[in-house]
């Protein structure tokens, strides 16, 4: 979006409660949409409505969304952007009181409403081009969307080729057609032609089910704040002091001439960048945003290193005007640690003024700590948290680089965390409903919801299942969990149809049976089968199969719990036969491993963690599998996604005490130079990736082995694996208030004390001692310590 100037966030107006008049009654305000141009193709419209009032109201709260997206102002100030993403049949709308910029007389509400067409981001489903803002009661009624408003293109906007992978386009945009001040009092808007008026607000429950059903914003409004200015490491054809950030001394580029100026962040960013400029008519500025630098081989390399390398990544266009003081900024976040700004000017000097950058995200708060004597693992935290607050806006993100969306396998994890470090759980039940919405007429779940086109990888859909347990064993909230039983239903019958019965395992799967990024697994020049192990496409896989298995546990004990008995009882027999036939087929007890698959094609570590988590082998097989998968280095080894199940499965055989030697894959990425956790291990397509954050929760779940002990956190179970350290301490949000972990070790003993809230009791386990926890403060002394 362009403005005159930088708006300051903190007029930013917070959501309000929806009335349930519009929760269950026909909207009177209709969707109105441009008369320029295709309603379905690329395009930005701005929209306007004048209105007077007979004094300053102190409340005046409306109902506002848009397809695909909006930016509000009132009287020319920024209020808020929306809506949060969701599909045709869940329309969010964003309520919000704006009566603090109201004034008394004549007053200017506007919208911008862009629709990206065929270059949407994946993750935005679409109908056409609309807007529609609904007064909560009869007095703001006065701007309810019809036929009264104006609305004009702005055909100062095109998209960039250089777009990313379904990220959405950078933009092109002209000074010289930009309309300037469009959103101000003053800017007169005779010539607009009057907005199309279309359909009436409809909410979900009355929805017809072909225009889009209407629900309120059920997340808070993104965290906004400015960011700290970066750092200039690299210039040509000017000269950058430190005055350029530090007043408000423009650059000043000739005419006729070249410049370019590399800024680096010091850290990754999700940001809205907000470049401003005087004079240089005709000039033109191309501004490129990077996750890292590449070399000539297009690797990346240590990335704080920026010698013999070139940044690579997403163009926004700008083409001055001459103006002064013009502001341009992308309608979209960019995700960059380093911005690379190229100038060419033509008969005009051009001024360069310091520019800003807004961050954005999901406003999780880290009340949830981690400390010990090991600075490493202070390093670990912090670049943890970074990558789980730029993988988290209105939906989680698999990574907000390249792709921005919401993925099942990722999102189990990155939920986890959120819980464990802030306890604000409204994103991921926002995203176990969304997923929910994704069900295919086949029974499963798309990979990633939302998405304007479908992806199936079925084991997410099991992954899905563990996320309603995990969700049922931190919060009390059984009628959500009940309303998702039909699903977790559908989702088991999907995958009972595809037994092979001659075998008693899972046969031949259609779609990506993705499970992880082993190299060893590489993308088929045919079909996409990247990370699919041996069996998934042919049958008799033990890896999926005693995937199946490790989810059949947790649906079994929903079920049971929200007395689907018969449901329940067909699955533990199920499950029985499954372990039997594929301990049977696929487990070599001499080698003491599982194979892949029923061909023994192949050893991966993958199985065996499956394996243990199948429950399918006795304690004793189990802990030998666990040794043998760690010390056979000629197994195919799991990456960064699939060691959030091999420490799950290191907690199941008791050795959850090696979890602290384990985490090399982590420091190996921070020793070069990361600021957030990359996909997989070097070459890392993304440099940021949900999945990678899963330390985080197993340096307060594993490591201070703070977990529930039964559902909905009634009781807690801590069970601390300090490993090598000498000191931890963690903090750990509950519903009831916070848990608290402060351990000291020696030689001999385990020292310290435990804090859990009111109206919560628990169990203290350490090697086979066990001390009931009582709320508020528990000494903890004398206790034995393994070596």
């Amino acid at each position: 979006m362009l403005i005159c100037r930088f708006t300051v966030m903190a007029q930013e107006c917070k959501y309000s409660t929806p009335s349930n008049r519009w929760l269950n009654h026909k909207w009177n305000a209709h969707w109105i949409t441009s008369a320029e141009g295709s309603t379905q193709d690329y395009g930005v419209h701005h929209f306007r409505k004048l209105f007077v009032l007979d004094s300053k109201p102190d409340s005046f709260v409306i109902n506002v969304s848009a397809d695909q997206r909006y930016k509000l102002f009132v009287n020319g100030q920024f209020v808020g952007r929306g809506p949060a993403r969701g599909d045709i049949l869940h329309w969010y709308y964003e309520t919000q009181d704006i009566a603090p910029f109201l004034q008394k007389g004549k007053n200017l509400i506007s919208a911008t409403v862009w629709h990206f067409g065929e270059y949407a981001p994946g993750a935005q489903i679409s109908q056409k081009l609309g807007l529609i803002i609904q007064g909560n009661t009869v007095k703001e009624e006065i701007v309810n969307t019809n036929s009264s408003w104006k609305t004009i293109r702005n055909v100062a906007y095109s998209p960039s080729i250089d777009y990313m992978q379904d990220v959405g386009p950078g933009e092109i945009i002209c000074g010289i057609k930009y309309p300037w001040g469009w959103e101000t009092l003053e800017y007169s808007d005779e010539g607009w032609p009057s907005a199309v008026k279309s359909e009436r607000g409809v909410p979900a429950n009355h929805s017809t089910g072909y225009i889009r059903a209407l629900i309120p914003r059920d997340i808070p409004a993104m965290e906004s704040r400015p960011e700290p200015h970066p750092q200039v490491c690299k210039s040509n054809g000017v000269k950058v002091g430190a005055e350029f950030f530090n007043g408000d001394k423009p650059l000043t580029i000739p005419p006729h001439s070249k410049a370019s100026i590399l800024f680096d962040q010091e850290y990754l960013t999700n940001a809205y960048p907000s470049f401003s400029f005087s004079k240089g008519s005709s000039a033109k500025v191309n501004v490129i945003y990077s996750e890292a630098l590449y070399s000539d081989d297009n690797s990346k390399g240590n990335r704080n290193e920026i010698e013999g390398k070139s940044i690579l990544g997403q163009i926004d266009s700008f083409l001055l005007d001459g103006g002064n003081h013009r502001v341009y900024s992308p309608l979209w976040f960019r995700t960059y640690r380093y911005l690379e700004m190229n100038i060419e000017t033509s008969d005009d000097e051009l001024l360069i003024h310091p520019f800003s950058a807004e961050f954005t995200g999901y406003p999780f708060q880290e009340k949830g700590t981690f400390a010990s004597n090991d600075t490493t693992l202070d390093k670990i935290w912090k670049v943890g948290w970074r990558t789980a607050r730029l993988c988290a806006g209105e939906t989680y993100y698999d990574c907000p680089y390249y792709e921005q969306l919401q993925y099942i396998g990722d999102t189990r994890i990155q939920a986890l965390i959120s819980l464990y470090v802030s306890g604000d759980d409204r994103l991921m039940k926002k995203a176990i409903n969304s997923l929910s919405w994704s069900r295919s007429s086949e029974g499963i779940l798309s990979s990633r919801y939302p998405a304007h086109y479908d992806q199936f990888i079925p084991p997410f859909s099991l992954y899905w299942i563990n996320m309603i347990h995990d969700y049922w064993m931190y919060r009390d909230d059984d009628d959500f969990i009940r309303s998702h039983i039909p699903t977790i239903k559908t989702i088991l019958e999907w995958y009972t149809d595809k037994i092979d019965n001659s075998t008693g395992m899972l046969g031949a799967l259609p779609h990506w049976n993705f499970t992880d990024w082993a190299e060893e697994w590489p993308w088929n020049d045919n079909v996409p089968t990247g990370g699919v192990p041996p069996g998934a496409i042919s049958g008799g896989s033990a890896i999926l199969s005693f995937q199946l298995s490790y989810t059949l546990n947790d649906a079994i004990e929903l079920l049971e719990s929200f007395n689907e008995n018969d449901f329940a009882n067909k699955c533990k027999k199920f499950r029985k036969e499954l372990n039997y036939a594929v301990k049977d087929l696929c487990y070599d007890k001499e080698f003491g491993m599982i194979a892949d698959d029923i061909a023994h094609t192949s050893y991966s570590q993958h199985a065996a963690i499956m394996g243990i988590l199948s429950g399918a082998l006795t304690e004793k097989e189990e802990v030998r599998l666990f040794e043998n998968l760690m010390a056979d280095k000629s197994l195919i080894q799991a990456t960064v996604y699939y060691h959030f199940y091999l420490f799950k499965a290191m907690k199941k055989v008791g050795l959850a005490n090696r979890y602290l030697d384990n985490l090399d894959i982590w420091k190996e990425m921070i020793e070069n130079g990361l600021t957030t956790f990359a996909e997989k291990p070097e070459p890392a397509r993304s440099d940021c990736h949900a999945w990678s954050a899963s330390p985080l929760y197993d340096l307060l779940a594993t490591v201070c082995g703070v977990e529930p002990s039964s559902p909905r956190f009634k009781t807690i179970k801590i069970s601390p694996n300090p490993g090598r350290l000498t000191y931890l301490k963690g903090i750990i949000p509950h519903p009831q208030g916070v848990i608290q972990v402060d351990l000291h070790t020696g030689i001999e003993h385990l020292s310290g004390q435990i804090v859990i809230p009111k109206g919560t009791s628990g169990v203290y386990i350490y090697k086979k001692k066990k001390i009931k926890l009582k709320e508020g403060v528990n000494i903890i002394g004398n206790t034995s310590i393994d070596n």
